[in-house]
Parts: structure tokens; C-alpha cells; sequence
């Protein structure tokens, strides 16, 4: 429904999140005697990391028994879920939340972001690319190929002339680092209502010996990331041995 709504012509727009609902949640956490860890989303392409942690660093001070802690992940979309996953891994081998946070601070930057979009006037329109570029890549039937630096910004890398190539894209920059010293690892993969690509870009990576993997989650881009980044995306998310 989202996106064939945003296809039909209807444009979205987001905000930070209500902060009274935000604290209001965080001391729901914090009075039922739980600790916290803040996985939060790219604080490079949004005020939300700043906004929640001013929001905890507040109640610490309330709350001094309790343990609170914060991961700016410089990620998005299901690749700051891939940490989020990685943290509850974690949790369930009986690791400490200190432990945790340890290990999200230092891999971060090895959860690797590509992504593909159909078109981008949607991310013109969010501020990501200036109109003659998306113009440009529109009439050339350009698919640019994109990635996260680690500053948490996104950073358009190469530019295909076919949606065939912008998936082989991917799949050829997971090629080049992903890093086998992880052992096996979950695989994301994330789309804009484009599931048959997020299929064809799942097979390639099942297809290449080399890999070593633990298991695929695929899910739609979420209408938040998906408002700005449009029908057509699709993300590849896994640990290599650098973000690209």
C-alpha cells in the first residue's frame, strides 16, 4: 500500500520522533529495572541519535543504579538491524551489555550498506542529490549504485545503464569485502516492494562458495527510510572488511 501510493504520485515526509513518547518509553524501561543499549539510526542522516540521547543522558541522573549506554551505528534500514541482531546474539550467549556495546562500537563500521535505487528524484526530493543529478540519471536510464560511509552519510559510488547491473553491483562489492573472519553471518537484504530483485540478489550470494552463511532476513524498506529513497530500492547489508 505505502508504495503504491508513493508510485500513484503521493509524497511523504518524516520527523523526529515525539520525544515525550520517547521518554515515556525509556522510563517505562528503566522502572521496570532494566538496563539499556540504544542501537540508534545513522546520527548522518538524522537528529533522532542526538535527540534520544540527550533524552537518556537526562536520566541517568534519575536513574544512577541503572546502566544506559548508546551505539551511534552510522547505519540505516535493515543494517542497523543487522547490529541489532548481533547485540541480541549476544544477549542470548550470556554476554554483558558492556561486552556488547564493546563489540557495536568496533564492528560498526564493518556492517557494510549498498543499495541500489529506480529513481532519484525521491531522494532529490529528500535532500540526498541535487535535481540535475537525478534528472540526468532519469533520462540516461542511469541506476546508481550507493553506499553508507562510515560518517553516516549516503555516498553514490559507481552508475550502471540497467536495473540486471545495479543488482550484479551489489552482489560484486559484497565480492570484494566481505570478510570471512566473521564466521557465519546473517545476510540482509531490504526492498521497496521489489521482492523478485531481493530474490535474484539472494540467489547470486547463495551461489558464491566463498560465502559462509548463517541465514537471510529480507524485508521491506521501511516507509521512513522508504519516503525519501522510493519504490525500487534495494539494500544489501552484511560485515566486510571495511563499509566500502
Amino acid at each position: 500500500m505505502f508504495y503504491r501510493m508513493m508510485r500513484e504520485g503521493k509524497v511523504f515526509t518524516t520527523s523526529l520522533p515525539n520525544q515525550q513518547a520517547s521518554s515515556d518509553i525509556i522510563c517505562g524501561i528503566l522502572d521496570r529495572g532494566q538496563d539499556i543499549l540504544y542501537v540508534g539510526f545513522s546520527s548522518g542522516l538524522s537528529g533522532t541519535y542526538e535527540a534520544t540521547v540527550n533524552l537518556l543522558d537526562n536520566m541517568r541522573s534519575e536513574y544512577p543504579e541503572r546502566k544506559i549506554y548508546t551505539c551511534d551505528t552510522r547505519g540505516a534500514s535493515l543494517g542497523q538491524g543487522l547490529l541489532v541482531l548481533y547485540a541480541a546474539d549476544m544477549r542470548e550467549a550470556g554476554k554483558s551489555i558492556e561486552d556488547t556495546h564493546a563489540w557495536l562500537e568496533e564492528h560498526r563500521f564493518h556492517l557494510a550498506h549498498w543499495f541500489t535505487v529506480d529513481d532519484l528524484m525521491y531522494l532529490y526530493r529528500g535532500g540526498r542529490v541535487s535535481r540535475t543529478s537525478a534528472t540526468a540519471a532519469n533520462i540516461l536510464s542511469i541506476k546508481p549504485v550507493l553506499h553508507m560511509d562510515n560518517p553516516g552519510h549516503l555516498i553514490p559510488r559507481e552508475k550502471v545503464r540497467s536495473r540486471k547491473r545495479s543488482i550484479k553491483a551489489l552482489f560484486n562489492h559484497m565480492v570484494e569485502s566481505y570478510d570471512p573472519s566473521y564466521g557465519p553471518q546473517h545476510i540482509a537484504i531490504s526492498h521497496g516492494d521489489c521482492l523478485e530483485d531481493a530474490l535474484e540478489l539472494k540467489a547470486m550470494i547463495e551461489a558464491e562458495p566463498s560465502f559462509d552463511i548463517r541465514d537471510f532476513t529480507i524485508n521491506y524498506v521501511d516507509p521512513v527510510i522508504g519516503s525519501h529513497s522510493g519504490p525500487g530500492t534495494l539494500a544489501l547489508f552484511f560485515l566486510g572488511t571495511s563499509r566500502g
